[in-house]
């Protein structure tokens, strides 16, 4: 069968720095007066020596960090650039959903751009007029269709684009990250209906997301580009998988160049104050990571400033962006510390089989003092550090969920499909 997408050894360059000073400019033509090759940067790879293959039918991910070639890729295969070296081969009509709204015109209805922008995305106007009235209610744009697009919110025109865009009856679809479009409402409806594109209607996809979790429910198979070059491709969990773990590892670092400042800004009354923290194994050694349902140790050293009365020491993990997963303070194991004198003090809380899923997480640790109490030590983002399990896979969520299955009667479990996108 012959492939729906096939790319060959391409590379996409730019040449960066084209604007120089008047007097390299000078010093250039000089050069080049006298023989001499004028000094150049050397050129951008976006992409470089990239190849993979589509089969019709597949559904395939393409993920990243910013920067890395997949908005370039996609632009190649839509014919809106093209390779400095190599072949991109499509075969099949193209939807590229890569910039949903570029070609609304202001002073125009909504109507009129409806029109214009299916006639840019190939539409004739016959397939226009049979698809009107559902674009126009899948957008929920009923009410404002004939006032021009300059009123709308950049949300509706958008909104309004989606619709557009998806109602194109092309045999592949390119999408970049145009699913997070308009409110959550909105976002559902255009994850359900890329959901029946995909596994009612059997159109090949290429889709680019930030969003991993989107790209791993929907593709079958992904593709990880780092600068320009593939550096994993095959099943969706898997190169899923290593991208959050390449993700927790870039954020660890950048979190860990920060823990200083971090636990600078903390809120204190100047009692006390945090000095440092560990993670400790059974064997009281030092950890550089935590083992998914291992018991750990947490040993905070605290430096008093002054005599406490009727303290409370509290430990607590949230993720990066502070979604705040549990916590545990002395008190809830009714624990109140009477006197602590000036001085150092060393807290350690035992966690048995750490629950918290692989990922990179905080601590937050407080510190309260009574009789009425109140906080003499808070901070958060404190010692980020990575869970790491046995899965080869990672998991969803946060905590696992211990569950038996059975069915009645028997079924035999399927075996796993084959990896749809493949390296050349």
């Amino acid at each position: 069968m012959q492939p729906a997408i096939e790319v060959s050894h391409v590379t996409k360059e730019y040449r960066l720095g084209a604007l120089q000073s008047l007097k390299q400019t000078a010093l250039n033509a000089g050069a080049r007066l006298l023989g001499r090759r004028a000094e150049e940067r050397p050129p951008f790879k976006a992409l470089d020596d990239v190849s993979f293959s589509i089969q019709p039918g597949d559904v395939a991910g393409i993920i990243g960090h910013n920067g890395a070639g997949k908005s370039t890729l996609l632009k190649l295969l839509a014919r809106i650039s093209t390779p400095t070296r190599g072949k991109v081969s499509v075969n099949g009509r193209i939807a590229p959903l890569i910039e949903v709204g570029a070609g609304f015109v202001p002073d125009f209805t909504g109507r009129e751009n409806v029109y214009l922008n299916g006639s840019i995305l190939g539409m004739s106007r016959k397939a226009i007029d049979l698809k009107f009235d559902d674009i126009v209610d899948f957008a929920e744009m009923a009410e404002f269709i004939d006032t021009p697009v300059k009123r709308y919110s950049s949300g509706m025109q958008v909104k309004l684009a989606f619709a557009v865009a998806t109602s194109i009856e092309a045999e592949i679809l390119i999408v970049d990250e145009v699913l997070a479009v308009g409110d959550l409402a909105f976002q559902r409806k255009c994850f359900d209906r890329m959901e029946d594109l995909i596994k009612r209607q059997g159109r090949t996809v290429l889709l680019v997301s930030h969003n991993i979790r989107q790209v791993e429910r929907l593709c079958r198979s992904v593709m990880l580009l780092d600068h320009g070059r593939i550096v994993a491709l095959g099943g969706a969990k898997e190169v899923c998988t290593m991208f959050y773990e390449r993700n927790d590892q870039k954020i660890g670092e950048q979190l860990r160049a920060s823990a200083s400042r971090q636990t600078r800004q903390a809120t204190s009354s100047g009692e006390v104050e945090l000095l440092s923290i560990r993670l400790l194994d059974a064997d009281d050694q030092a950890l550089s990571h935590v083992q998914h349902a291992k018991d750990v140790t947490v040993e905070l050293q605290f430096a008093a400033h002054t005599k406490l009365s009727n303290v409370i020491f509290g430990v607590g993990v949230h993720t990066t962006d502070f979604l705040y997963l549990a916590d545990k303070d002395t008190e809830d194991d009714g624990i109140v510390y009477d006197e602590v004198l000036p001085g150092q003090i060393t807290v350690r809380c035992r966690i048995r089989e750490f629950p918290i899923l692989p990922g990179t997480y905080c601590f937050r640790v407080g510190v309260a003092v009574g009789p009425v109490y109140r906080i003499a030590f808070y901070a958060e983002n404190l010692h980020p550090f990575q869970v790491t399990g046995r899965h080869s896979t990672r998991p969803q969520g946060f905590f696992p969920l211990e569950l038996e299955w059975s069915t009645s009667p028997q079924i035999l479990p399927a075996e796993r499909g084959a990896t749809t996108l493949n390296a050349e």
